[in-house]
């Protein structure tokens, strides 16, 4: 009974979280595209009290999506769009040069590809402004920089054939984080590298961003020759120690819910905000006693600390996330958690045996990655614990390191939208991705 109590109330939250979203897609379509959450937005900081609290420019960087959110701040930006093997059109984010250092288009600019995590999306990284996103500041500092969407995100809900929008056929929903490194990660890669002239490229990922890199790196490992070096940001493989409640209470049902969500025609989760509005309005006002809630809800997937949480960009962050993602690729992660293991999706035994010659799913070779990996991990990371990157680090083919931030409350979600970011981690991280930009180029003239 516990077990069905608790499949249930998941699989509900999902459809409160999946069924509005054919009309809000409606909508949306005869509107000038704006940030994922902009309706939500609205809607919340809409009343004249709590209006006059937050600041203009920061209520515009909430609605406007991610090109015109990087127009707004002067920063060059293009749109890209990818077309995978299996139908789905994914779209890339550009920045190809500075604003206020490094500023002219010029050719051989080493390549930054940027990739999100899971409910997230390349407005990641540019939602903190010039100087505190990332993605601005590796353009200052000289990258080309590229950033993907994953399928099924807000900017990348699109398809050749099926409808991501249909109760009646969820086929849409049908992948994991297994199919974004197996399909959307090399069709990303390969554009990106065939628009820049370029032959490698600098790979930096968070938290779901370096899952599918691992998927893709094990299971094509010809994508190895084409990648100077991997930033992990916030590591996720293997998940043993996890110590995210959401996850964990999951975990057990991982194959269940997502075969009742399937048949109730759920294939999505958190595509939308009408739960969120509804909360919003009722415990984030001002001077209301549940008021903290209101920023728990934004972090409930991945854990937060206080003192690194920026309050005043916090409309901006409900603007662009919740972004979307499949039910599978939630339930993915839960396999990992109740298996203890790295492995591919479990579709039970019978597909198994058709997708993959065995009963159950195979685990990941990781012994087959040899792009140089740099594991950048915290203590008070509740979804990637410190053990579990070091069994990573064990198991990988060519990890070059581990390197621990240097804060003890340092947390998942700090490490693309910490305070202290940039001093803690990026900085280091650059002058890495500077340091194989070199060697890579040295080992280029030897030949």
């Amino acid at each position: 009974m516990i077990m069905r109590s608790t499949i249930a109330i998941l699989v509900f939250a999902c459809a409160v979280w999946g069924t509005t979203a054919a009309a809000a897609a409606a909508a949306a379509a005869d509107a000038r595209r704006r940030s994922a959450q902009a309706d939500y937005i609205d809607e919340l900081y809409g009343t004249e009290d709590l209006y006059a609290r937050v600041s203009d420019n920061v209520l515009e960087d909430a609605r406007l999506d991610v090109p015109d959110l990087i127009r707004k701040y002067n920063y060059p930006v293009e749109q890209h769009f990818v077309t995978t093997p299996d139908g789905y059109i994914l779209e890339m984010h550009r920045i190809p040069h500075g604003r206020d250092a490094n500023n002219r288009p010029e050719e051989g600019k080493p390549v930054a590809f940027v990739m999100h995590g899971l409910l997230s999306s390349s407005a990641d990284w540019v939602l903190l402004g010039p100087g505190c996103a990332l993605a601005y500041i590796l353009a200052e500092q000289g990258f080309d920089v590229w950033m993907g969407n994953a399928r099924g995100n807000y900017y990348s809900r699109r398809h050749r054939s099926l409808n991501p929008d249909s109760i009646r056929n969820t086929k849409f929903w049908d992948f994991s984080w297994d199919e974004i490194g197996h399909f959307d990660l090399p069709a990303m890669i390969d554009y990106t590298l065939a628009a820049t002239g370029k032959s490698k490229l600098h790979y930096v990922g968070h938290s779901q961003g370096t899952t599918a890199f691992f998927v893709m790196a094990s299971l094509r490992p010809e994508y190895n020759e084409k990648i100077v070096a991997m930033q992990a940001l916030a590591p996720v493989a293997f998940m043993q120690y996890n110590k995210n409640l959401l996850f964990n209470t999951m975990a057990p049902f991982a194959r269940n819910i997502n075969k009742l969500a399937s048949t109730i025609g759920v294939g999505e989760v958190l595509p939308n905000n009408y739960l969120m509005t509804w909360a919003g309005q009722s415990v984030c006002m001002d001077e209301v006693v549940f008021q903290p809630l209101c920023t728990n809800m934004l972090f409930l997937m991945a854990g937060w600390s206080e003192g690194q949480h920026n309050a005043t960009m916090f409309p901006v962050k409900l603007g662009h996330t919740p972004a979307g993602a499949a039910v599978r690729q939630l339930a993915h992660y839960g396999q990992s958690i109740h298996e203890n293991e790295f492995r591919r999706y479990d579709h039970g035994s019978r597909q198994n045996r058709n997708l993959y010659g065995s009963r159950t799913p195979p685990s990941y070779n990781l012994k087959r990655i040899t792009t140089p990996v740099f594991l950048h991990y915290s203590d008070n990371d509740s979804f990637a614990d410190t053990r579990d990157v070091r069994r990573l680090y064990e198991e990988l083919g060519a990890a070059v390191g581990l390197f621990r931030v240097q804060l003890s409350t340092f947390s998942h979600l700090d490490f693309m939208w910490g305070i202290d970011a940039k001093t803690l981690v990026w900085d280091r991280m650059i002058n890495l991705m500077w340091a194989t930009e070199a060697l890579e180029g040295n080992a280029q003239s030897i030949e």
